[in-house]
This record gives C-alpha cells, sequence and structure tokens, in this order.
C-alpha cells in the first residue's frame, strides 16, 4: 500500500472525507476507487459511492479476498442507509466470515454491527441481541466503540430499558470525544435526545398527558392494567396478552379503558369498532359476540361487564386501567414513524419493516403524498420517499403495530 492511499485511509478514519478525496480522486486503482467510494458515501452521494465500490471490487485480483470482502461490506452500509433492506444480507455474512478468517477483526465487526443495526430496523431484537453477544469491543477504537455502545443503545431503548440505554449513550458519547468526529458527536446526540423527548400519552379517566421512555417503562411495571395501543397489547406486571391481529377487539378494549372505572354505551362502541354511522340489530349483535371473544382473550387480566346501557372493563388484578398511546396518532402512523427518521425508503423496504404487504404501504405512502406529508423522488426501482421529522416526539420508538392487512 502506497503512502497516499495510506494518507487517504487514515483521513477517512478521522473523519474526513475531503481529505481523502484530494489523495485519490485522479486515480483509478482498485484501492483509490475503494476509497474514493467511502468518501462519497460519507458525503451523501450514495449512487456514486455504490458504483464505485463495485468498480473496486471487480478490479481486485482473486487473490485479494481481504479487499473485496471490505468493499461488500462498505456497500452493506450504503444500502442500509439508503434503507434498500432487499439487499443480499448472505454476501454480507460470507464477507464477515472472510475477514474473521483473515484476522481483519475490526471490518469484521463492524460487518457485525451493520447486521445488528438491519435486524433492529426491522423489529428483529431477539437476532441483534445473539449478534450482539458475539461481539467483544474491548479492544475497539474509540470510533468503532462508539458505534458498539450506539447500536446497544438502541436495542435497549427498544427493549424500554432505559438505565440500560442511558449507560450505553454515556459510554459512547465518552468514546466519540475520544474519537474526534463531529458526525459521530453528532449522532450521539441525536440518539440521547431520543430519550428526553415524549415517547407515549397516558390515557386514564379522561385526562391525557405526555410520557417519557422511562416514564412509559414505569408505567408498564407499576401494576396499572395498561391497554398499549403502541404495540396493541393488554398487560399488567405479570401478564401479557397481545391484540395485534384482532383490531376490532383492541378497538373495543381501548375505548373501555379509556372510558374506565366508567361504562360505555352501545352506539359509541359500535361507531368506533365498526364505524357505523348508525347502530341496528346486526350491529348490537355482532357487539354481544365481540365482546364475548373479548372475555375470551382477556379472562386472565380482567372482564368485560354489561351494564343497563353498554360495558364497562374490570380489573382483575390492577387497581387502575390507563391506555397508553403513541404521542402522535395518524391513520398512517406507523409509515410516518419510519419515514421520520430522515432517512429515504423504498415501499418495499416499508412493507418489510411494517410487516405489510408492498401494495398496502403504496396506498398509505399514495394518501400521505395527496396531504402533502411526504415526498417521493425518482423513478420504478428508484423510487424513493421521505418526510421531515416530526418536531417534538420521539419518532423511532412509537413502536407502531401492523398495518390493517388488504
Amino acid at each position: 500500500m502506497d503512502s497516499l492511499i495510506t494518507a487517504a485511509a487514515r483521513a477517512l478514519a478521522a473523519g474526513d472525507p475531503f481529505g481523502a478525496l484530494n489523495r485519490v480522486a485522479l486515480r483509478n486503482d482498485p484501492a483509490a476507487l475503494a476509497l474514493r467510494g467511502i468518501a462519497m458515501a460519507r458525503l451523501g452521494d450514495l449512487v456514486r459511492a455504490k458504483s464505485l465500490l463495485q468498480a473496486a471490487a471487480r478490479a481486485f485480483g482473486p487473490r485479494e479476498v481481504v479487499a473485496r470482502a471490505r468493499c461488500v461490506v462498505a456497500e452493506a452500509e450504503i444500502a442500509l442507509v439508503s434503507r434498500d433492506l432487499a439487499w443480499p444480507t448472505k454476501a454480507l455474512d460470507a464477507a464477515r466470515v472472510t475477514l474473521d478468517a483473515h484476522r481483519d477483526w475490526l471490518n469484521a465487526a463492524h460487518a457485525r454491527h451493520l447486521a445488528i443495526r438491519r435486524s433492529v430496523l426491522i423489529g428483529r431484537l431477539d437476532e441483534a441481541e445473539r449478534l450482539l453477544g458475539e461481539i467483544d469491543p474491548a479492544r475497539f477504537p474509540p470510533a468503532l466503540r462508539a458505534a458498539h455502545e450506539l447500536v446497544t443503545a438502541g436495542i435497549a431503548m427498544r427493549r424500554l430499558h432505559t438505565q440500560a440505554a442511558r449507560a450505553a449513550l454515556a459510554r459512547a458519547a465518552h468514546a466519540a470525544h475520544y474519537a474526534a468526529i463531529p458526525a459521530l458527536t453528532a449522532e450521539v446526540e441525536r440518539a440521547t435526545l431520543v430519550l428526553n423527548t415524549p415517547a407515549a400519552r397516558m390515557v386514564a379517566s379522561g385526562e391525557e398527558r405526555l410520557l417519557l421512555l422511562e416514564d412509559a417503562k414505569a408505567l408498564l411495571d407499576s401494576g396499572a392494567l395498561v391497554v398499549d395501543a403502541c404495540r396493541h397489547v393488554v398487560c399488567d406486571a405479570r401478564t401479557f396478552v397481545s391484540l395485534a391481529t384482532r383490531p376490532v377487539l383492541f378497538t373495543l378494549v381501548r375505548v373501555l379503558g379509556e372510558a374506565w372505572p366508567r361504562d360505555v354505551p352501545r352506539d359509541e362502541l359500535i361507531k368506533r369498532a365498526f364505524r357505523a354511522k348508525a347502530a341496528d340489530a346486526s350491529h348490537r349483535a355482532r357487539l354481544r359476540v365481540e365482546v364475548g371473544r373479548l372475555r375470551t382473550e382477556l379472562r386472565p387480566l380482567a372482564g368485560v361487564s354489561a351494564t343497563k346501557r353498554g360495558f364497562a372493563l374490570v380489573a382483575r388484578r390492577a387497581r387502575r386501567v390507563v391506555v397508553l398511546a403513541p404521542p402522535v396518532e395518524d391513520q398512517h402512523g406507523a409509515v410516518l414513524a419510519f419515514l421520520s427518521d430522515g432517512e429515504s425508503w423504498s415501499s418495499s423496504a416499508l412493507a418489510l419493516a411494517l410487516g405489510a404487504s408492498q401494495r398496502t404501504v403504496q396506498r398509505a405512502l399514495d394518501a400521505l403524498a395527496a396531504e402533502g406529508r411526504v415526498q417521493s423522488f425518482g423513478r420504478g426501482r428508484a423510487l424513493r420517499w421521505n418526510s421531515p421529522s416530526m418536531p417534538g416526539f420521539t419518532t423511532t420508538l412509537l413502536l407502531p403495530g401492523p398495518l390493517p392487512s388488504d
């Protein structure tokens, strides 16, 4: 490796993409192409960066397996940033194995971090924790250690382990300070801001108040019966009942939870659960059937008692009932929550992250675009969508439920 390549690599490691380009911008050898690709990715030109990295991977000889594996890892990072979640993960796994076999521990660890970040993004937290457990960050340089702690904090926040998340972010800030890379420091600050902005609303006895993430965790651990509209579950400190696939039942229990300890008139339940403008005999018959199903689902936690004018929720163990809702609710809130991370998403990537069909996501995007709340650019397979962040609210922790099925 010549001196210019070495200097460019050191500039990139220090967070200086312009310094790297100054040294290799006019060169077309494989190593220079790879470094130019990484520099262009740092500057935000992801299309050009991807093209340069693919050209570098082709130019490296068959014996330069480590260099080609590094190009694959860099391309995987571009795919993650551009939300190309359909990018072949097997190629990243093969590159990681190659880097491990040739004792390139740092780049192998970076490849693992990319796989973890992808798993977190699409909600596979168990898989992410398993991969994270395979990494020993003791010998990482400051920049990679900060990235490791950011991943750790991201998983902890989605598990609602707020103390562990704050500890990881403190370690990330310490490592970012020693790395002296402004972009990394800014990323740590953005992640820390998530813990200090409202993550949910508590609705109880007709009153509402905003909650931080740790407040929401304290509420879930308090022993109250919680109707969680972020994840479509009903739970107390010991029992967890998911109604994510039963939207009518969840709507009923949410309306009853918001009114607790009062009852709710039958006509109001019909209007909210069945979206009927006026209740008739068929609606009342269906309501009796759905309430019977709800009683069966909630038997470990609560009962639903009939009153003279409607129904009321009766907790078995808990002394109070509260509803935990997203800070901002919208018909297409799940789509907005992902788009508000500031990145550009394809409809296929959103469908994968949400666990919904691509056509359902496309309809939601078309509706939001008609309202001017999202925008698109590109055509065909290159079509991407983005939206400005919602000010003052946590977006990545809205824990959106699945979209209504087709």
